[in-house]
């Protein structure tokens, strides 16, 4: 969730023009994350949580080609990236970590 806040505060700053692109796609792209994770943990069973948290996993891997891609725009600082790519392989560990003990069980 932090780093959906993050994203939001960030992309405020990125051109009008990219309201409808890049913005859009980002956002949608880091709200999927913790939306995937409650969904699945609504399920029933470990085998569909490990599926969401599977889609979960794949929106964190389509964040973070979307950051590369403000960065190289320049549209987010070389700090402010290290930041966000940080966070996001703390978010991939995490998600790996959570899929591997469902699945232990």
């Amino acid at each position: 969730m932090d780093f959906v806040v993050e994203v939001y505060q960030f992309s405020n700053g990125f051109p009008i023009e990219e309201r409808y692109g890049l913005t859009q796609q980002l956002r949608k792209a880091a709200v999927s994350i913790p939306s995937n994770i409650s969904e699945g943990y609504g399920r029933r069973s470990a085998k569909d949580y490990v599926r969401f948290l599977e889609f979960a996993l794949g929106s964190r891997n389509e964040s973070y080609t979307q950051v590369i891609l403000a960065n190289r725009l320049g549209f987010l600082s070389d700090e402010k990236f290290m930041n966000l790519e940080n966070d996001l392989e703390e978010i991939s560990k995490m998600l790996v970590s959570m899929i591997k003990k469902i699945e232990e069980k």
